[in-house]
């Protein structure tokens, strides 16, 4: 079989394009980033590393773990931070996004993604999955009505 050395010259000068980073959803939350999230939601206000660190449970994680986590969370667009004087290099973190906002376009998410943007078949499998009581019933069916107090 013959070559082409013409190919063979191309890719052996051939420089390796650079491929753009996968960039991560913005708005999904892992399990920990979320338990983070919910730390600074229920303080409410800027925090700290240790502020989160204080309120994690045991074992607690390193500084830098949690810092990285902030740092993540700042990425994703979900913290702010500004620096306080006298502070030194201490970073203050705020939400930019509600408990409730959040929660919200997750719940939009699937909603959309298990059952095809349909509220009903929504309802539908959490009523039959989690084997709601008669009186968790009548609440839903309260609440559906306008009748019912908040969840």
């Amino acid at each position: 079989m013959l070559r082409d050395s013409t190919n063979v010259s191309f890719f052996a000068t051939a420089k390796p394009q650079k491929t753009k980073k996968m960039k991560r959803k913005e708005d999904t939350l892992t399990r920990v980033e979320f338990q983070v999230m919910s730390i600074i939601w229920e303080l409410g206000g800027s925090v700290c590393a240790w502020d989160v660190i204080e309120r994690m449970p045991e074992p607690k994680p390193a500084y830098t773990t949690v810092a990285t986590y902030l740092k993540v969370l700042y990425e994703k667009g979900y913290l702010d931070f500004h620096k306080e004087k006298g502070q030194g290099k201490t970073h203050r973190y705020v939400p930019l996004i509600t408990r409730a906002q959040y929660t919200r376009r997750t719940m939009q998410e699937v909603k959309h993604d298990f059952f095809g943007g349909n509220v009903r078949s929504m309802l539908h499998y959490f009523v039959s999955e989690e084997q709601l009581s008669p009186a968790e019933v009548e609440e839903v069916l309260l609440m559906i009505r306008g009748e019912g107090g908040e969840v």
